[in-house]
């Protein structure tokens, strides 16, 4: 059987291929700590999980809308215009089957052969994939030495005639980074200028630190406003990653677009659920700062240890829940790192060469302070060993 060119031009995911990994050791009884999912541990909060099954209980199991439940599309509307200032109205917004969902159809409905897209690196490791899936070419822009954030001169130098989209992600996976105001601002000018689109992926806007500030790059005028589009979901802020409800936010004639294409493909995102994010916007916060709260705390701790390993380095990150570590000192490709901390201590971590940093690993710390600890024991003896 001969597959679709298409299929060999995508790399699979390492993410995913590690976690599965991990989860059969640990079903095989052997004891992993895992840094490399980026899932809250957390349950989903009981409020959330009381309106899906009321839901269910009220019958809401049948074929909705494919764009999504008209009450969620209002409120997602109006947690935009609240959290953001962005004046969307629902039919701006359509619902996904999880906020990578919401990328896969932009980049459909965009995206075209000989169209360039250009990617920050290091990327959440999907960007370039979706890319290539819609018949565009990834250019990717490398940020090692600027902060991991791309300045106004790299976007300006990397635009060409073909380029059609740039995809900003902040606060940042793998790296954690948030970009400032005045970085937004500046950024927002170049693409106004150079007349291209971006999308902005804010999945993890709600998990920031410090004196980081969150602020969306549509809500800085008309103009740039016109050339955006907003990625995000309920997966990271509310611990819903099974739950897969995210959504993408534009211009009328993109949602339009992309409603036609998930009608063909996946239909409506699961009804009842969409009712357990309509609870996870509209009630009380508090459980998002609960979240944010623990993460903080195992930041300090999983930084704090990282630091105390001398062939290890990490900036402190100031939002999401990674921490993106340079291996250059200890001689190993991130895949090689990868692959002999998990045999040897079974600690699961995910090579940097998946978010284009092959000398670099991420670690996740959306996992409990005890695994952080004894994760962190194995990791240090294992780089020790390399010495």
């Amino acid at each position: 059987m001969k597959l679709a060119a298409r299929v060999g031009e995508v790399t699979p995911s390492i993410t995913l291929e590690i976690a599965a990994k991990a989860k059969a050791m640990k079903a095989e009884g052997i004891e992993v700590y895992s840094f490399s999912a980026g899932e809250p541990d957390f349950d989903t909060p009981e409020h959330i999980k009381a309106a899906a099954k009321k839901a269910l209980d009220e019958g809401k199991t049948k074929y909705g809308a494919a764009a999504g439940e008209p009450a969620l599309r209002s409120a997602i509307a109006q947690k935009l215009k609240t959290d953001n200032n962005l004046d969307y109205q629902a039919e701006n917004i359509i619902v996904t089957n999880g906020g990578k969902h919401s990328l896969f159809n932009l980049m459909l409905a965009l995206i075209e052969v000989g169209d360039e897209v250009i990617i920050p690196a290091p990327y959440w490791l999907s960007y370039p994939e979706m890319v290539k899936l819609a018949s565009g070419t990834p250019v990717i822009v490398n940020t090692a030495n600027t902060g991991y954030k791309i300045t106004p001169e790299q976007l300006n130098l990397a635009i060409t005639p073909k380029t059609k989209l740039l995809v900003l992600n902040s606060p940042s996976n793998p790296t954690g980074v948030v970009y400032t105001p005045s970085e937004i601002e500046a950024i927002a000018e170049v693409v106004v200028r150079r007349n291209i689109l971006v999308v902005s992926d804010e999945i993890y806007e709600k998990i920031i630190y410090d004196e980081a500030k969150h602020i969306s790059i549509a809500s800085l005028g008309k103009e740039i406003g016109d050339r955006t589009f907003i990625s995000s979901g309920f997966a990271k802020a509310y611990s819903m990653t099974g739950w897969r409800v995210g959504y993408l936010a534009g211009s009328t004639e993109i949602i339009k677009a992309v409603s036609t294409i998930q009608g063909h493909s996946t239909s409506n995102v699961c009804t009842f659920a969409q009712y357990g994010a309509i609870s996870a916007l509209q009630s009380s916060q508090d459980c998002v700062e609960q979240m944010r709260q623990a993460f903080i705390e195992r930041r300090k701790v999983m930084l704090h240890r990282l630091n105390d390993i001398p062939e290890l380095t990490c900036a402190k990150p100031d939002g999401a829940f990674y921490m993106f570590v340079n291996i250059s000192k200890t001689g190993l490709t991130s895949l090689e790192f990868c692959k002999q901390l998990l045999a040897t201590q079974q600690v699961a971590a995910i090579p940097g060469v998946a978010f284009g940093a092959d000398d670099h690993v991420r670690l996740s710390y959306a996992t409990d302070m005890t695994s952080i600890e004894k994760g962190m024991d194995r990791l240090d003896k294992f780089v020790s060993s390399l010495r």
